[in-house]
């Protein structure tokens, strides 16, 4: 009896706790969601439900030409998937040598991967900003794409363990009845690989989606902005700090990141998981 009232006790106990941290992360959302849609610029309110409603906000922010917000937002979507799409092949297709092919000085790249990996990455963000220079490609959405993409390699260890789990007696059977080793990974790895490839592409688009330090430093024109340079430019240029314009422009930016967490959820999970569960 004693253990049931325990158990009674430590299950309600959680369920307050999960209650509490719900209320955390939607109150703020819910906020700047019906920010978005009162009248007039002040962010607070004596009430959380607004008295009138209005998309004046959401027409300003296309119709305003004083910024491009439209513009920012073609930027900024070309610019991660781009990212994404270039990101997921070097990670898969490196991943993958590393965790199937035994070379030389194979555990000292994975060694000096993981030690690299370990310092953030805005210390190395004066000589990119050099090397760019050198190489012409400042303010220039090419170079936000290429460090991006060639960055991510670096964060590749959840790949490399979900290769692992894959049993290589799959790639033998393969290579006894013939197969190249780019077929064994196209037609035997790739499939096997969703979970993973997902996670990777939607970890991916979203860490450039809303990046700000390196768009910040690279990009100076206006109308090569991305969303955050051009968010951030938003309020930082209003002396009367226009929140509930930014507020609208803050919900249409969630809107793609919320959708593929919706519709992708499953395999980023999964994916996720089994990735962590060897290395």
């Amino acid at each position: 009896m004693t253990n049931r009232k325990s158990n009674y006790i430590l299950t309600a106990l959680k369920y307050v706790i999960l209650i509490a941290i719900a209320v955390c992360c939607i109150y703020p959302a819910l906020w700047v969601v019906l920010s978005s849609l009162r009248p007039g610029t002040s962010l607070y309110s004596p009430t959380l439900i607004p008295e009138t409603f209005t998309l004046a906000h959401y027409r300003e922010l296309f119709n305003n030409p004083s910024f491009q917000y439209g513009k920012w937002y073609l930027n900024t979507l070309k610019i991660a998937t781009l990212t994404m799409l270039f990101s997921t092949i070097l990670v898969t297709l490196s991943m993958y040598a590393l965790s199937r092919f035994r070379f030389k000085s194979r555990k000292s790249m994975l060694t000096s991967m993981l030690i690299l990996g370990m310092f953030p990455g805005f210390m190395s963000m004066i000589a990119i900003f050099i090397l760019m220079l050198q190489l012409n490609l400042l303010d220039t959405h090419a170079a936000l794409i290429l460090v991006y993409s060639a960055g991510s390699v670096l964060g590749g260890f959840v790949v490399k363990g979900y290769y692992d789990t894959i049993p290589r007696s799959l790639d033998e059977a393969a290579r006894i009845d013939g197969a190249s080793h780019m077929q064994v990974f196209l037609k035997i790895m790739l499939p096997l690989s969703k979970p993973i490839l997902t996670y990777v592409a939607l970890t991916q688009f979203t860490g450039v989606w809303g990046d700000f330090i390196f768009a910040r430093l690279v990009l100076r024109s206006k109308e090569n902005w991305t969303l955050a340079v051009g968010m951030w430019d938003l309020v930082a240029s209003y002396q009367n700090s226009n929140f509930t314009l930014f507020a609208a422009g803050a919900v249409l930016i969630a809107i793609p990141i919320t959708l593929l967490f919706i519709f992708l959820q499953r395999f980023l999970v999964q994916g996720l998981t089994s990735g962590a569960s060897k290395g």
